[in-house]
């Protein structure tokens, strides 16, 4: 059994053997579903069309933001 503790700020630590499990990295996000009692964790998959661009690593530079942060 896998467990973490809750603390006052209702934050946990996802367990490594859990991030492992689902591929999880920083930024991803997660899905909650409630079932008869209990809690399904899922990785929430990547929707691309809310942003058409994501894809485009080469224009995610530091030059890039300070460049078009004016528009």
């Amino acid at each position: 059994m896998i467990t973490s503790k809750l603390t006052s700020k209702a934050q946990t630590t996802i367990p490594q053997a859990v991030r492992a499990a689902l591929n999880l990295h920083e930024g991803d996000e997660l899905e909650y579903r409630l079932e008869a009692g209990r809690v399904i964790l899922t990785k929430r998959a990547n929707e691309t069309m809310d942003d058409p661009f994501r894809t485009f690593d080469e224009w995610h530079s530091n030059a890039d933001a300070e460049a078009y942060a004016e528009l």
